[in-house]
């Protein structure tokens, strides 16, 4: 594979279930089925996959066992263009899955994912050599001690370090020190607010920004984005879209964020960027699937604008 630039993933790869259903019910009740549909799944495996579709070389590194389930976890992150090289099947390992039901009415989705004990990452000189060749390396926070030692290898080797801030350890202390390992560092609506114990966005985002990484940004849904930039906080708005599913919106926005930074974009048209690529996405059922290319989210850019 070929690519403008080479971003390694460590984090959460699974297969999604999706499952369209009538109604969401209230507990001990009862709704139907619509449809299901499998796609790949996962926070960094799905950016990795946004990435790759972006043009960026795109490689994960994990452990996961000798199921069916990995089977399919790996044939679908190869089949959209990431490198699966470097995963380690074991015996003691397997593969994850996640239910995701989606509600047709609003396009919003409620996730039961299998919970994660595979053992952690052994990392060979094999391994520590890889993240070392690369551009960037993505991480997301749901095995920590994965998380961390990658970090630590990468700032070793002078690679950029991009976190996804979504998962969250109940110690604190742990999520600040590996958010300050991080260049890049995107999170969800509910991380800055209980990282910091703040009560607004915009002192919750300054804070974390003395924290060492940056580039700051917290994605909102369809409320857009805030960054810090040039020490203010600054909103992006939404791109207007027919949504059918948010799975992987954010996931997306990551994946396309570092495309955008690996092509030289700057900060300002680099969120637009990330933003676009992500509203598109939703205009399909799954992570995956309405991932677009570069020329039709610079469309939906360029269109907005007019």
């Amino acid at each position: 594979m070929t690519g403008r630039g080479h971003v390694i993933g460590v984090g959460h790869s699974c297969v999604d279930r999706l499952c369209t259903i009538e109604n969401y019910p209230r507990e001990d009740d009862s709704t139907h089925i619509l449809s299901i549909a499998v796609q790949g799944g996962g926070a960094v495996a799905t950016a990795l996959v946004a990435a790759a579709k972006l043009g960026i070389e795109a490689e994960y590194i994990g452990n996961t066992g000798n199921d069916s389930v990995s089977d399919e976890m790996l044939s679908m992150l190869s089949a959209d263009g990431v490198d699966t090289t470097h995963v380690v099947r074991r015996s003691d390992a397997y593969g994850l899955e996640s239910f995701v039901m989606i509600n047709p009415e609003t396009g919003t989705r409620t996730k039961f994912p299998v919970r994660d004990f595979n053992p952690a990452i052994e990392w060979t000189d094999e391994l520590k050599a890889e993240i070392s060749r690369a551009d960037v390396l993505h991480l997301d926070g749901t095995n920590y001690e994965n998380a961390l030692n990658a970090s630590k290898i990468a700032k070793e080797a002078n690679v950029l370090v991009s976190l996804d801030g979504c998962s969250m350890q109940a110690e604190m202390d742990k999520n600040r020190k590996l958010a300050s390992m991080a260049d890049f560092l995107i999170m969800n609506s509910k991380y800055p607010l209980r990282v910091t114990g703040l009560d607004n966005y915009e002192n919750a985002l300054l804070e974390i920004s003395e924290w060492g990484p940056r580039i700051v940004i917290c994605t909102l849904g369809d409320r857009g984005s805030l960054a810090v930039i040039d020490g203010k906080v600054v909103h992006f708005p939404a791109y207007k879209v027919n949504v059918v599913d948010t799975t992987g919106a954010g996931d997306v926005f990551h994946g396309a964020f570092i495309a955008g930074y690996l092509d030289g974009m700057d900060l300002v048209e680099n969120i637009e960027f990330a933003s676009a690529v992500s509203a598109l996405k939703c205009q399909k059922l799954g992570g995956r699937a309405g991932i677009p290319t570069k020329e039709e989210a610079l469309m939906k850019m360029h269109s907005a604008k007019e």
